[in-house]
């Protein structure tokens, strides 16, 4: 597993602290889970990116002309 050092204001460490505290889980593992779900959206708009002039070639414009044909 490999390691990231960080500094954050005091303010982003108290609130960090506190909804760690309140969920009884460690800072780290707290970051881990909030850096797991940015990476997940970031990787699925990259993805969405490259895809989207395929789509765009047949015809699917729009979020709602996908799900308009495929539902």
């Amino acid at each position: 597993m490999g390691s990231l050092t960080i500094r954050l204001d005091e303010r982003l460490e108290a609130d960090l602290e506190r909804i760690a505290s309140q969920q009884g889980r460690s800072k780290s593992e707290l970051v881990r889970d909030v850096l797991r779900r940015y990476t997940t959206a970031e990787l699925f708009e990259l993805a969405r990116a490259e895809l989207r002039p395929f789509a765009e070639r047949e015809g699917f414009i729009s979020d709602e002309d996908f799900f308009r044909e495929f539902s």
